[in-house]
């Protein structure tokens, strides 16, 4: 009896964690499209993971651990492919509705599921068929109304940013099967992040930074930080799938925010292909 408490006991508060990552995460995507009039996609990708990166390496100082690795090779293709999911995802949110865009980077599961039936050969089980059919479903769904006006690019560029974040994820886990640490690894993403960021700045432009727009840094590099760090411990603190389930919030979240700052109004087909999206990856996580 006290086991299934203890169990129960986890379970929410793994969920509870990730439903403030969920808030966090929608609220970095309100300040990537408030900070659109005065910054480039990349100067706003710069500063957040500038910010990240300053706050894991003091972390990282303070604690005196070792941040090189043997395994440097798949820290970078991690890096690499977080960076264009990332890159891809604030691009879309400037151009998109945030509901729209949010959920279209969170086909990641359902990429990341056929990323491991391909490459690794896995058997492609009813579960994950399903999952795919019931995504493929929903994003067609929600395109369709997309590619009959000007922002059809953004919306592919929106897809895309799905596919590499499933990509992103692959490569996590294979580092996980390395040994390699979680603070380790998210060190080298936010660092080459920044990297990448810093030499596309110096052949793009840099924006004035202003007592108009500065709060807007602060809260993007703030939401960001806070939304990775409450998302790790809902890992750690609870159920794996039960956390990715609460995960999806930040589609709810991003919704109802963009609905009460930009009046973006969701159709009935809207909603219902978003909830296929949803129900897809949720299918698809469970394949774990």
């Amino acid at each position: 009896m006290s086991g299934w408490r203890e169990a129960l006991a986890t379970g929410r508060l793994g969920a509870g964690w990730m439903i403030v990552a969920a808030f966090c995460f929608a609220a970095m995507g309100v300040f990537v499209k408030l900070g659109k009039p005065y910054f480039s996609p990349a100067e706003l990708l710069f500063y957040r993971t500038l910010i990240g990166f300053a706050f894991v390496s003091a972390l990282v100082g303070a604690r005196r651990q070792r941040v090189l690795s043997d395994n440097w090779g798949a820290h970078l293709k991690r890096s690499f492919t977080g960076y264009a999911a990332i890159v891809c995802l604030f691009y879309a949110i400037t151009a998109l509705p945030l509901a729209t865009a949010v959920t279209l980077n969170y086909t990641s599961t359902l990429f990341f599921a056929l990323i491991c039936v391909i490459w690794l050969r896995e058997r492609l089980s009813g579960r994950v068929a399903c999952a795919l059919l019931i995504g493929f479903a929903g994003i067609v769904t929600l395109l369709r109304p997309t590619f009959d006006s000007q922002t059809w690019f953004a919306a592919l560029v929106g897809l895309l940013s799905g596919f590499f974040a499933g990509a992103s994820i692959f490569q996590v886990r294979e580092l996980g099967q390395m040994g390699e640490p979680e603070w380790r690894t998210v060190w080298w993403f936010t660092g080459v992040s920044t990297l990448l960021s810093l030499v596309w700045l110096l052949f793009h432009r840099f924006s004035p930074i202003t007592s108009a727009n500065v709060w807007i840094l602060a809260g993007l590099g703030a939401s960001a930080t806070a939304g990775q760090l409450a998302m790790t411990r809902a890992y750690k603190e609870g159920r794996k799938f039960l956390a990715a389930s609460f995960g999806y919030f930040t589609v709810v979240f991003s919704a109802l925010m963009g609905w009460a700052l930009w009046g973006d109004a969701l159709s009935v087909a809207s909603m219902v292909a978003m909830g296929a999206v949803v129900l897809s990856g949720l299918i698809a996580a469970r394949r774990a």
